[in-house]
């Protein structure tokens, strides 16, 4: 195992190590305080282990990233990459004695090409950031995570992120065209292209897409740009069963629709919403569908697809004249995690994905799960993708719930293999579903995925503990 090869550096190593970083970056760019250093010890995932790092970095330019892969190289020393600690896998979570490397101070757009239809960023620009600067140009970056005001392009990259709009235009790994990468000897490697096509080699830009900081810290992104698209209108349809809301799903994709965002909530996440927010949604919907349409005629799509809800069995049918309509009909999705959250006070968010023909399956299963632990787990779902996100509502105080918690978890993950699907969708692995992703892969895969780690990371310093 390549792990095996780091231990927690001792307080000598660790001294020798804050001197040999400040050889090459400005005081204010490490951090010794523990209290401090604390902060910025775990992302936001539930039941994740997180050591106390020994230092934290925040670099301004490549330089002084390459300065502190040499020196971790040197000694032997862990390093965490991390952007806004938003992820939910635990994929940013320190270990004892690490270097976190936070790159969020390198937080500059580059450029913008409205030609070339690219922008090239640091790691640390927030995805929010980017989408309304782009926009000025009339162009559009599609990824749009739910933590979008928050997070950064390096940290998007990091875990492969999704979002709402993925439905349509896809996730990050789509976008990504070409990176700069310091590796973990400190040198610098550039993957990819600026141009439209390019197929020259291995596809070294996707295998970092995804690859949670473990093969190396990616300094520069060359990101592929579209048109802006129309404003998009919204519809919402009510169902007495998640099932007949999962019918129209399947009735949406299978007519050749294709919604900017096709989003799912069961009669848990709508009750949630409701207590949280006194939006005055029906105490008998059992499943809610919100479709959106940014194409030049909306409208007609909405008709359309509102017709194919009611087919289905909708028990009403809303669709918005304007963009203050749409946005009001969004509000329960966007606070139903928020929402959830406030049911007990602490959630487990999974993202296990499966085939859009076996998700009314999926929220079947996860109901069952729910009975059987005695749980308040709900739904929320990319239905266009069939990306679900069970939340498991928990008191961390109650030892029992939470061990029940964490067992429902599995649950649902696998049943998520049984359906035919993924752990995840777009969170990521991490520290979270190490286990389960030997049982997606298998042996072979894992022999391999290994491989490709040793051959990028020998020593095994980059976000030891990640992945497997």
């Amino acid at each position: 195992m390549i792990m095996s090869r780091i231990e927690a550096p001792s307080d000598e190593t660790t001294g020798n190590l804050i001197d040999l970083l400040l050889g090459g970056l400005p005081a204010e760019a490490v951090l010794t305080d523990p209290d401090v250093t604390a902060s910025y010890a775990h992302d936001m995932a539930s039941f994740c282990p997180a050591g106390a790092p020994a230092a934290v970095v925040l670099p301004r330019t490549v330089e002084q990233v390459q300065h502190v892969m040499r020196t971790a190289t040197a000694l032997r020393v862990p390093v965490v990459p991390q952007g806004a600690r938003t992820g939910l896998s635990g994929a940013a979570n320190a270990s004892d004695g690490c270097i976190v490397l936070s790159l969020t101070k390198m937080d500059r757009i580059l450029e913008i090409n409205p030609v070339d239809r690219i922008a090239v960023v640091e790691p640390g620009v927030i995805n929010a950031a980017l989408s309304r600067a782009v926009g000025e140009h009339g162009l559009y970056y599609p990824p749009d995570p739910s933590s979008w005001e928050m997070c950064t392009i390096g940290g998007n990259i990091g875990t492969a992120s999704g979002g709402l709009c993925c439905v349509k235009y896809g996730v990050t790994a789509e976008y990504v065209l070409g990176l700069d990468v310091v590796l973990a000897d400190g040198r610098l490697m550039s993957t990819g292209r600026r141009t439209a096509k390019g197929v020259a080699g291995y596809d070294l830009t996707r295998l970092f897409v995804g690859s949670e900081g473990s093969l190396g810290i990616v300094v520069r992104a060359v990101l592929g740009l579209r048109p802006k698209p129309p404003e998009q209108l919204v519809l919402a349809a009510e169902f007495a069963s998640a099932a007949a809301a999962c019918d129209a799903v399947c009735r949406i994709m299978e007519g050749g629709h294709v919604p900017s965002l096709l989003e799912l909530m069961d009669r848990t996440t709508v009750k949630a919403v409701n207590d949280l927010a006194q939006m005055g949604l029906p105490e008998s919907t059992e499943a809610l569908l919100l479709a959106a349409f940014d194409t030049t005629a909306p409208a007609a799509d909405l008709a359309a697809v509102g017709a194919l809800c009611e087919a289905a069995g909708a028990t009403q049918v809303v669709p918005a004249d304007d963009a203050a309509e749409s946005e009001l009909l969004l509000q329960a999705r966007r606070l139903s995690l928020t929402a959830l959250e406030a049911v007990k006070g602490v959630t487990m968010i999974d993202d296990v994905c499966v085939p859009r023909s076996r998700l009314a399956e999926m929220l079947q299963g996860v109901d069952r799960i729910a009975e059987r632990y005695r749980l308040t787990i709900g739904v929320v779902a990319h239905a266009g993708d069939g990306n679900t996100h069970p939340t498991v509502c928990f008191d961390p105080a109650d030892a029992d719930e939470s061990r029940r918690a964490r067992e429902s978890f599995d649950e649902i993950m696998a049943l998520g293999l049984e359906l035919g699907g993924t752990i995840t969708g777009e969170h990521g692995v991490g520290v979270l579903k190490k286990e389960w992703l030997a049982r997606e892969i298998g042996p072979v895969g894992m022999e391999m995925q290994r491989a490709v780690k040793q051959a990028f990371d020998p020593l095994g310093i980059l976000n030891p503990g990640k992945l497997f």
